[in-house]
């Protein structure tokens, strides 16, 4: 068997990043009259935020099973501080249609973060079906709540299916996932956080909310290099130095594997931090708004990003798309908050 005929199920080539614990959901809430939101990079990028509020995370297979997932997740919340006070919540172990595929294990490792193995934590995932858990978060936040998707879109689906009103409770969604113009990294045309789940995904740009897309046109221009981290350990905060000691482990084993797949050498696309960041700061990404369906069918096109720019467009709603990044000024902002 091939490299390419072990791509990752879940995350194709590129992969969301083994800076990611597993694919998540987090809901956060911003403490300062400046709208910024945000959550591995990318979560512990929210933690060192002091205008960050993380109210809540959730988790879904992916990278590893929905449990694991939410293990991992704990595990990095005890190693930043912060263990006891964002509750956690297990998610969807399969999507709508079908049945997950293979882990990624060369990708990510045998538990979803590069086999580094981090302290048991005492704080355990919350007894409680996602969507009331999801539901119960948005009605204590109404209005208020960003929620910012990493992965596949099952769990979101299905809290708009028990709750019709969730979405009037969201005040804006983020979601790394898709493509418009750069090639697809499950299909020629597909991205993996869509393709893991077309029909959830495609529920989710139908429903009336003010939804941004983080895909492959941005993600893929926004490198993040291993001297980043090695800079970024010399000049950050005392606290913050475990934290990014423990990153700079878990991307080894991933950016082995972005050569493994793309010859990129000790260095990798940034996709879930991405989205992070620009639901911190929107300004950094110039965006389009499209009609937006999902193609659920076909052996090649089956999570497709489909959108229309005619006059008399197909049937659906619109959707804001990243299309062009100032990749300096994001890793900058990223690393900043370990400043």
């Amino acid at each position: 068997m091939s490299p390419w005929d072990k791509a990752c199920p879940t995350c194709g080539i590129f992969g969301p990043n083994s800076l990611d614990v597993a694919h998540h959901i987090a809901f956060i809430r911003t403490k300062s009259t400046i709208r910024r939101n945000e959550q591995l990079t990318e979560r512990i990028f929210a933690l060192c935020r002091p205008d960050i509020e993380i109210v809540g995370i959730t988790t879904s297979a992916g990278n590893v099973t929905a449990k694991q997932g939410a293990e991992n997740t704990l595990r990095i919340l005890k190693l930043a501080g912060m263990e006891g006070r964002i509750p956690v919540c297990i998610g969807a172990e399969s999507p709508l249609e079908g049945k997950c595929g293979e882990f990624p294990d060369f990708i990510h490792g045998r538990n979803g973060i590069g086999n580094v193995e981090l302290p048991e934590a005492e704080q355990k995932p919350i007894e409680m079906d996602v969507c009331d858990f999801l539901y119960q978060k948005a009605c204590e936040n109404d209005g208020e709540m960003t929620l910012i998707t990493l992965g596949r879109m099952t769990n979101i689906a299905m809290v708009l299916a028990k709750y019709p009103d969730f979405h009037k409770k969201i005040k804006r969604v983020v979601s790394m996932g898709g493509t418009l113009h750069a090639s697809g990294n499950v299909s020629p045309v597909v991205e993996a956080n869509i393709g893991g789940d077309p029909e959830a995904a495609d529920i989710v740009v139908q429903t009336p909310w003010n939804l941004t897309m983080v895909g492959l046109d941005v993600t893929l221009k926004t490198i993040l290099r291993k001297t980043d981290f090695d800079q970024a350990l010399v000049s950050c905060r005392k606290e913050c130095k475990e934290l990014l000691s423990f990153l700079q482990q878990e991307m080894k084993w991933y950016m082995q594997g972005a050569h493994r797949q793309n010859w990129m050498r000790e260095c990798c696309p940034l996709h879930d931090p991405l989205a992070m960041v620009i639901a911190a700061d929107p300004a950094l990404v110039s965006t389009q708004k499209r009609i937006t369906r999902i193609e659920c069918e076909g052996k090649y096109c089956r999570g497709m990003v489909v959108t229309d720019l005619r006059e008399h467009p197909i049937k659906g709603r619109y959707v804001e798309h990243c299309i062009n990044v100032d990749s300096e000024k994001v890793l900058n902002t990223l690393f900043a908050a370990f400043q």
